[in-house]
């Protein structure tokens, strides 16, 4: 459920954790193609962009039509406003508060398994902060770290309810686009498609950037891609490296 991601991206307090991390010393990744002459421009879908969503704009995720950019947070802790967006969210999606717990309509508890790797030392302390603020809002998070073997073997089979993984996307996206994000690989055992996007817009964005006969429609598909992609709220993004 896509409001359910947009509560967990509120709950990531990214001005808190980057400020007790690194000293608020890199950006935060904004995109895809954060940072590059692809990335998504802010505001409404316009031109060719407009023009290749449309087909699609009744089952797009609210955002990718009319503009969609990460929550800021207040940089406090707690980040009351975020929470409380959060929780919103959650509730629409039909988790509420019983007995003390955040559950579903079945009663079933909002438990969060959150997979790292042994070796991803440092983002098991970023994961330890966003635990604080998933627990605020009734969510019962649990970190698993497990080496290296394990963690392929379950992410292979997709056995986890979040990831973390780093992935560099070319400034000439190709056939990969489809291994990342394409309906067909949602379910391929060891695939790469570990958000499980499974989007009718997603498939035709990367089949016209493939197909494109210009440059500019070529740079039109990718910036639509992004926008599906980002306003899917599918990942929550964190640091941004390549800043010259």
């Amino acid at each position: 459920d896509w409001r359910v991601r947009d509560a967990l991206v509120h709950a990531f307090t990214f001005e808190f954790i980057n400020e007790t991390m690194t000293g608020s010393a890199p950006p935060r990744i904004t995109s895809y193609w954060s940072n590059s002459p692809l990335g998504m421009e802010g505001g409404p879908a316009a031109g060719r962009v407009a023009e290749f969503l449309e087909p699609f704009a009744d089952d797009l995720i609210p955002g990718t039509m009319e503009g969609y950019a990460l929550p800021v947070s207040d940089g406090s802790e707690r980040n009351r406003a975020g929470s409380a967006k959060a929780f919103e969210m959650l509730e629409a999606a039909g988790w509420t508060v019983q007995d003390g717990a955040l559950r579903d309509a079945d009663g079933n508890e909002f438990e969060l398994e959150i997979l790292l790797d042994q070796g991803a030392t440092e983002m098991q302390s970023i994961i330890a902060l966003y635990m604080e603020s998933l627990s605020r809002i009734g969510i019962s998070p649990v970190m698993t770290v497990a080496d290296s073997a394990q963690f392929k073997e379950r992410t292979d089979a997709y056995d986890f309810d979040m990831v973390y993984y780093r992935r560099g996307l070319s400034l000439s996206p190709g056939k990969e686009q489809y291994n990342y994000y394409g309906s067909e690989f949602a379910n391929e055992v060891g695939g790469r498609n570990l958000m499980g996007v499974q989007s009718a817009a997603a498939d035709a964005m990367i089949g016209r950037l493939l197909t494109s006969e210009s440059q500019d429609d070529f740079v039109a598909a990718v910036k639509a891609l992004e926008r599906v992609l980002t306003a899917g709220r599918y990942v929550i993004p964190i640091y941004q490296w390549n800043v010259s």
